[in-house]
């Protein structure tokens, strides 16, 4: 016979909170029974009847506070084999409030999940009374005439409290799913704490892993694309200059086919060097930087301030960072070129102050640039926060423009 799926994840649901509830029990109770030998002594000592009694209550004090980290272990697997639910591990950290919680949240709830496995154990045993009835000796029930109906009664409240075991075992689990992440885990501060750890580890790998894919590519395209564009261009400038015989058709063809390669060539130095230049990597920051100033359209002005570090003087900046920054700068420059064309001159300043490396970038045109308005400066501003850097810009209209982003640079 098929079970029909609703039926059979309510009875897959039922088994595991009860199974949650009879491994709860002991676990909740053991700490209440060692309090209440504890009391016991504790009574003992005060009316001095008993010399044993200080050791005694001595040794179950100890065994109470070693206790509580072991049941907060197996309350954690618990939770977690049974439910799903993971709870970080306090260990020895807020030992009060597991202490509060095995002592008096853990003993009631223990009392109610014993009182749930009677009431389960309780409403079995009814409605299988008949059974019970045809084991016993002929004689009693010859000699209880009315047994059959009193059964009938039993059976029927035995049927009702197992049919009200699912709801109320399934009430008690979500209780306790409340209580004890809140109670046994880390409070709101430090799980936010650590989810933030967490997010900043993983954003610093999304951001090294995307430079080291932007290095890649920047390879392919330099060692492939690149090195077959330049054979091109080569192969057409000798025909260019030995083809001497050809129809003037074509030699516009060559011609123009041998200008489209150059342009292609050109065209895709520019684009490796906006992924990733190699002269970063080789030479550093202030190399790569000084190439842009020279390749701009307009007069710029770099300062390049680097000092040693902790770390010594060989020591580079991040190279996520580094990249960050001449992306910085060449989008900058970009930019003025693109949007102000009435600057005249251009000023780049990098400086490294103990664990931030600043980047300014400022024009003498017009002004009125609104990062809101352009997705390029989003970009930018974005590119800066991949690596927690902060992005600032001041265009008023009439200008100057200057644009002030700070970098951590942790070595």
């Amino acid at each position: 016979m098929k079970v029909p799926p609703r039926t059979r994840r309510a009875l897959t649901r039922a088994a595991r909170d009860t199974s949650f509830l009879a491994l709860g029990a002991p676990l909740h109770l053991l700490m209440g029974f060692l309090l209440f030998v504890g009391a016991g002594l504790l009574a003992e000592v005060v009316d001095g009847g008993d010399t044993s009694a200080p050791v005694v209550l001595g040794v179950v004090v100890v065994l109470g506070i070693l206790a509580v980290p072991a049941l907060t272990e197996a309350q954690i697997r618990r939770f977690r084999r049974l439910l799903g639910i993971g709870i970080a591990r306090p260990g020895w950290r807020r030992p009060l409030r597991q202490a509060g919680y095995h002592c008096l949240t853990g003993a009631f709830l223990g009392a109610l999940e014993t009182l749930l496995l009677a009431l389960l154990l309780a409403g079995a045993a009814g409605s299988t009374v008949y059974g019970w009835i045809w084991a016993v000796p002929s004689e009693w029930r010859a000699a209880h005439p009315g047994h059959l109906v009193q059964a009938l009664y039993v059976t029927v409240a035995g049927l009702g409290a197992l049919a009200a075991v699912p709801a109320l075992a399934g009430a008690l689990v979500r209780a306790e799913a409340v209580l004890g992440p809140r109670l046994l885990g880390p409070d709101a501060r430090e799980d936010l704490a650590r989810r933030v750890a967490d997010l900043t580890e993983s954003r610093a790998g999304a951001v090294d892993a995307a430079d080291a894919e932007r290095r890649r590519i920047e390879r392919d395209l330099h060692d492939g694309a690149q090195q077959r564009l330049v054979s091109l261009a080569l192969n057409l400038g000798i025909a260019r200059a030995t083809l001497k015989d050809l129809p003037p058709e074509a030699r516009a063809v060559i011609e123009a086919a041998h200008e489209e390669a150059k342009a292609a060539i050109e065209e895709l130095g520019d684009l490796v060097r906006g992924l990733h230049p190699a002269v970063l990597d080789e030479r550093g920051l202030d190399a790569a930087l000084s190439g842009l100033a020279a390749r701009a359209p307009l007069p710029v002005r770099l300062r390049v301030d680097l000092p040693p570090g902790p770390a010594g003087p060989g020591a580079r900046t991040a190279s996520a960072v580094e990249a960050v920054a001449y992306y910085v700068v060449s989008e900058a420059l970009t930019n003025v070129a693109k949007h102000a064309p009435d600057a005249t001159r251009a000023e780049v300043t990098v400086t490294r102050l103990g664990g931030i490396l600043r980047v300014v970038v400022a024009d003498d045109g017009v002004g009125g640039a609104d990062p809101s308005r352009g997705s390029g400066l989003r970009g930018l501003a974005q590119r800066v926060g991949s690596v927690d850097g902060t992005f600032r810009m001041s265009s008023p209209v009439g200008g100057p423009t200057m644009m002030n982003v700070e970098l951590p640079c942790p070595r």
